[in-house]
């Protein structure tokens, strides 16, 4: 452990947690479609994908910074934090939408279907989000936490890219057959699944070196990087070990 002050933490958190609601409420409905020039092995031609997954790689960006540099038990944390950003998120935007707006006021009439329209996800988009983070990001930070041991600290590249692949696929399974089974054709949601799992791995592959300069920089500054040797696993506790 180090001996200075936690600086760079805080911030952390609250990029996390922004991240990671705006990803989840900003469009995850909306389905995109990109013709290719080529044809890719399994994805064929056409990219099918979630337009709100785009950012939500960034998320995991910022959870295995915290996993590597504050250890597993600082990230359970955060990830705490931002499951109940989620929760109040969800229940803030089904508040506001089921408020009754002025009848009189013009403007309404417009606001009001795009609030439910942008806003009004369903509550297997709510559940499915939720469940789908939560699971994925204690694998993810769990995963990155035992290899960083197994490694002795070496290959950051490895473990960053390795703990994004078992979280991202465990997000992505839950997630969409939650939200969108039975709403989408079924060949859909295998797309968007396997574009969207695609995808987050190589945002984590090449923003490796963005996360080598932040990693080397916090350490640096702070004095800390630890190691979960004797660490309790368990998702539900909030100790520091």
């Amino acid at each position: 452990m180090g001996r200075n002050n936690i600086s760079f933490y805080p911030a952390l958190m609250a990029g996390f947690s922004v991240v990671l609601v705006c990803a989840n409420f900003i469009g995850p409905a909306k389905v995109c479609e990109i013709d290719l020039p080529i044809t890719l092995p399994i994805l064929g031609s056409v990219l099918i994908f979630g337009a709100g997954n785009i950012f939500f790689p960034i998320s995991y960006i910022f959870g295995d910074i915290l996993t590597e540099i504050y250890g597993y038990a600082k990230a359970r944390k955060v990830i705490w934090v931002g499951f109940v950003s989620m929760i109040f998120a969800s229940i803030m935007a089904f508040i506001i939408i089921n408020l009754p707006p002025a009848k009189n006021e013009p403007h309404n009439q417009v606001l009001q279907p795009a609030l439910e329209l942008v806003f009004g996800s369903t509550w297997r988009i709510v559940l499915g989000s939720i469940l789908g983070f939560w699971v994925g990001d204690f694998i993810n930070a769990f995963a990155m936490a035992k290899i960083k041991v197994i490694t002795s600290g070496r290959h950051l590249w490895f473990r960053t890219i390795s703990s994004t692949i078992f979280g991202q696929a465990a997000d992505s399974l839950i997630f969409y057959p939650i939200a969108f089974w039975g709403i989408w054709n079924t060949d859909t949601i295998l797309k968007v699944i396997l574009f969207n799992f695609c995808f987050k791995v190589f945002v984590e592959i090449i923003m490796t070196p963005f996360t080598y300069a932040a990693v080397n920089t916090i350490k640096r500054r702070e004095n800390i990087d630890h190691y979960d040797i004797k660490t309790n696993f368990n998702p539900f506790s909030l100790k520091n070990h």
